[in-house]
């Protein structure tokens, strides 16, 4: 194998170790506005050709590209990227508009090329120890989980030489859940093979900082085709300490909380672990390690040191790993766009109230009738 990869945007620099760890794959591009940056990661990183026209890089000999640029250049790029012949990892989120995921999901269609969300959040190892204990049954009949993203980050709506950023107008100057994949992406996983059928949103309004669009909090919830449900939370404006990794989920037989802070660790509980229903108690995530996958346990110090403790160096084999065999990506076209859609449709959604939106089909909805937002 001989795999060439060329990077966009400072956000990738995390993939590198991942790519750098696969034999035949070698990092050769990197691609930013900001030349001391390239000049610096590049001699760091040893990657021979620096570019800071996207285009340019694109007309080079990679084979594949990592889109971590702003999150309204995502569909752009991608679709030149495509239109070039390249694989694409993306960042999330997958576009900023209902129009570009239709457009994305059209070309990646046609293009016979590996197009893959890089969500990293569903390769973070009590995730992947969960979606293992579900596969295996362990929960029983699941039927609701909920995610959180708490993150302020009112502070990175300027750039530090004083203008203004791009998160101050798609991320914090729009209302509802504009950044949902972090804590749908591993719920949805949970939920095998169910799609979402409608969603609504509600916002707290506004507190904390008036300069900002974007509710204090935003409430989504998610009701899937099998009419289970789904609970997120969105905040990156109140003023409080972060908890970006907060998920439960609740079956029939068990139920599973992540951390909240505090000296709090993740915990889980199933049916017939205590002596009486007197006593039911929960148990610490830690003692069911042995769910973690394999390639998790045997993980290197250099692979977990890639970040997002170790999800980004997984997330880049699992990549590679479509590429060369031909296969379905972990997270694929389909996956990226409902889950952006939830963001999109979320701000609908709270600027009528709630108002439950019906969620389109993307992997079932070819003719342009069928991809109608109705309100």
């Amino acid at each position: 194998m001989d795999l060439k990869v060329g990077i966009a945007g400072a956000r990738g620099l995390s993939t590198i170790k991942g790519f750098q760890a696969i034999p035949g794959v070698t990092v050769k591009a990197l691609c930013d506005l900001d030349e001391a940056l390239l000049e610096n990661q590049s001699k760091k990183n040893n990657i021979p050709r620096t570019y800071r026209v996207f285009e340019d890089m694109l007309e080079s000999d990679i084979d594949a590209v990592v889109i971590a640029t702003p999150m309204q250049c995502h569909v752009p790029q991608t679709l030149a990227a495509l239109e070039a012949g390249k694989h694409i990892l993306s960042e999330v989120t997958a576009g900023v508009t209902m129009d570009e995921l239709w457009w994305l999901t059209e070309a990646v269609e046609k293009s016979n090329k590996v197009y893959m969300m890089a969500e990293n959040y569903c390769y973070i190892p009590e995730n992947q120890i969960i979606l293992n204990m579900v596969k295996q049954g362990l929960f029983g009949d699941i039927y609701f989980g909920e995610g959180e993203y708490i993150h302020d980050i009112k502070d990175r709506a300027v750039y530090p030489n004083g203008k203004t950023s791009w998160r101050s107008y798609w991320q914090l100057g729009k209302r509802g859940a504009f950044y949902p994949t972090h804590s749908l992406g591993p719920v949805m996983q949970w939920f095998q093979g169910d799609r979402i059928k409608s969603i609504s949103c509600f916002g707290s309004g506004w507190h904390t900082d008036n300069r900002f669009r974007q509710d204090d909090t935003s409430l989504t919830l998610c009701q899937l085709e099998s009419g289970k449900l789904i609970k997120i939370r969105v905040d990156c404006i109140s003023n409080r300490p972060h908890n970006m990794t907060y998920y439960s989920l609740q079956g029939t037989k068990g139920c599973y909380e992540a951390s909240r802070g505090l000296n709090d660790s993740p915990k889980i509980w199933f049916e017939g672990m205590d002596e009486s229903n007197d006593k039911v108690e929960w148990k610490p995530l830690k003692d069911f390690y042995e769910y973690l996958p394999e390639h998790y346990q045997n993980a290197t110090e250099d692979q977990k040191s890639a970040g997002h403790w170790g999800g980004d160096f997984f997330i880049i084999e699992d990549f590679v790993n479509a590429i060369i065999n031909d296969e379905k990506p972990i997270i694929d076209i389909y996956d990226a766009c409902e889950w952006t859609a939830v963001g999109l449709l979320s701000e609908l959604s709270v600027m009528n109230g709630g108002r439950t939106i019906d969620m389109p089909d993307f992997r079932n909805s070819k003719r342009t009738k069928d991809q109608i937002i109705k309100i």
